[in-house]
């Protein structure tokens, strides 16, 4: 059988990311329709699947707001509240502004506890702050200049209906105020990608149009001692996060498996991913054709099929083809260290999102939020435009948690079919995919219609019209997706399969099955039985005459 593991070089087990998150980006001369687009896994074993809502709001001077570490809750302190803020659904506010993220970790001497910003509250500061992309790139590196960089090394995407931008930042080190960032606009017909590892190399220094970065950006690592070349020779990535091996396999092997569905020629970087050869990838590339939404969809379910990496083959794919790799990533045996394939889709995202920013609408109803929770592969995404005036219950980050289940959250419905499917994954998948592309089918042709039918609606009614539509679609999607769970299970129960005709299970004047079909296993799985357990063999009828 093919062994899917990947054979690491010694002292690598440092890779110790546990919010492994994927981002992938598109200019608007890249995408069919002109909009911008990114996308976002927010992929954690202690994060609940919820969408945020800020409201807009208006603070008394000299308010104050209490920040805390987005990822465990602990209070890092407080900063000034600005006077006016906008609202936010999930990672989008009204302006169409929209951020994600990737950890990439980098020196670890480079983590600030003394400070007050961590990642995640930049993220939802900012968009609460930003009119544009721009604005929110000055607003994450004022906050940071002025109140210190409390996380490890990050990849933000920030984009607005105009312009895509990756900002690359990490901490200067305990009681060093402050951070050293990159920011580089991705060309309006290209696409980008970031996932765990930190992309920007080197960078124009008097484009001030498509390049923003801290000034100090170099003489910090010259001060530290990272770097001792020209300046023209400054590689961010090569300079504050090193690639090793789990770097390149792990994380950039995720931009590579987007990339070469974008343009098959970046097949060729396969050997660079495995760590053979040097070049790196592009920061960004062209595609060969226009992107949409819906691909962008698409991309974020990929789990290397068609590859070598492929998730649904080997022995850890179990008979029926699972996905699933239970952690810890790395291993050891015999005292060499080993790692699973890391793909995009995996079965720790939290929420998952596509945001969809155009400009020739409304603010309020140009930008989409296509919100998912849970794995990829397996779930919905549906679009909550940002103008809306809150979330729906199924999405609310107070129905459930992580800890107490609730029949209505989404995040559980939707865990519930998934973990149900990764033990009959290669039987269940195109049963949850028939459904999936329904759903996602329809979507795709009543927005143009929201579209349309809002956009001569005064603002107020407009945002409560799509209140109302976006509520009703998760609402009834979740329901679905619940009905959908009742079904696998009905016709998967103890291994069996029930057979359908016309959509309905076949029954018999008595309500039951006529006959089931026996699944069994593949015959690559029953000749390794065979090899492995020759006394399983059935004695023919001259042995057992031959008895003595």
């Amino acid at each position: 059988m093919i062994k899917r593991f990947l054979i690491l070089p010694v002292l690598l087990l440092s890779w110790t990311y546990v919010f492994s998150c994927t981002n992938f980006l598109a200019g608007k001369n890249a995408t069919v329709d002109g909009s911008t687009l990114i996308s976002y896994s927010a992929d954690s074993y202690f994060l609940f699947g919820a969408l945020y809502h800020y409201p807009a709001a208006t603070y008394p001077a000299g308010t104050m707001l209490d920040i805390h570490e987005w990822d465990s809750g602990k209070y890092l302190g407080k900063i000034k509240q600005v006077e006016k803020t906008y609202s936010v659904v999930g990672n989008m506010n009204e302006h169409q502004v929209s951020i994600g993220e990737t950890t990439f970790g980098g020196r670890e001497e480079l983590v600030d506890t003394t400070a007050i910003m961590d990642y995640g509250s930049l993220m939802y500061i900012a968009l609460q702050r930003a009119r544009t992309a721009r604005e929110a790139i000055k607003v994450m590196t004022d906050l940071v200049a002025e109140y210190g960089y409390y996380s490890s090394g990050e990849s933000f995407s920030i984009a607005d209906p105009n312009e895509v931008w990756i900002l690359e930042m990490i901490g200067k080190g305990p009681k060093n105020k402050g951070a050293v960032w990159v920011a580089q606009r991705i060309p309006d017909d290209c696409v980008s990608g970031h996932a765990n590892q930190a992309r920007i190399t080197t960078f124009p220094f008097d484009d001030k149009n498509n390049c923003l970065y801290a000034e100090d950006v170099i003489v910090f690592a010259r001060e530290k001692g990272y770097f001792k070349g020209k300046n023209t020779e400054f590689s961010f990535s090569d300079t504050y996060a090193p690639l090793d091996y789990s770097g390149l396999r792990i994380c950039e092997a995720r931009v590579w498996s987007f990339f070469r569905k974008v343009d098959p020629a970046m097949d060729k970087y396969i050997t660079y991913v495995k760590g053979e050869t040097a070049e790196r990838m592009p920061l960004w590339i062209k595609p060969t054709f226009k992107i949409s939404a819906q691909n962008f969809k698409d991309y974020m379910r990929d789990q290397y099929e068609g590859t070598e990496f492929d998730m649904t083959k080997g022995v850890c794919a179990t008979p029926f083809g699972s996905k699933l790799r239970h952690s810890p990533l790395g291993f050891k045996v015999d005292g060499v260290e080993y790692m699973h394939e890391r793909p995009v889709a995996t079965q720790q995202t939290g929420f998952t999102f596509v945001a969809q920013l155009r400009n020739w609408l409304p603010d309020y109803i140009g930008g989409i939020l296509w919100f998912g929770v849970d794995d990829a592969a397996s779930n919905i995404y549906v679009p909550m435009y940002c103008g809306i005036n809150g979330v729906p219950e199924c999405y609310n980050q107070n129905n459930g948690s992580l800890l107490e289940y609730s029949p209505t959250s989404a995040f559980w419905i939707y865990n519930g079919v998934a973990n149900f499917a990764y033990g009959k994954y290669s039987f269940m998948m195109p049963d949850i995919k028939k459904v999936q592309a329904h759903w996602e089918g329809n979507f795709n042709t009543l927005v143009p219609s929201i579209d349309k039918a809002t956009v001569n609606m005064t603002e107020g009614d407009a945002r409560a019209f799509l209140t109302d539509f976006c509520h009703s679609q998760a609402e009834n999607s979740t329901a679905a997706w619940k009905k959908l769970g009742e079904y696998l299970l009905v016709k998967y129960m103890d291994g069996n399969i029930k057979r359908e005709k016309d959509g309905k299970f076949e029954q018999n004047e008595y309500h039951i099955p006529p006959g089931i079909i026996r699944a069994g296993y593949p015959e690559e799985i029953l000749r390794q039985i065979a090899k492995e357990n020759p006394g399983q063999r059935v004695k023919t009828e001259e042995e057992l005459k031959a008895r003595k």
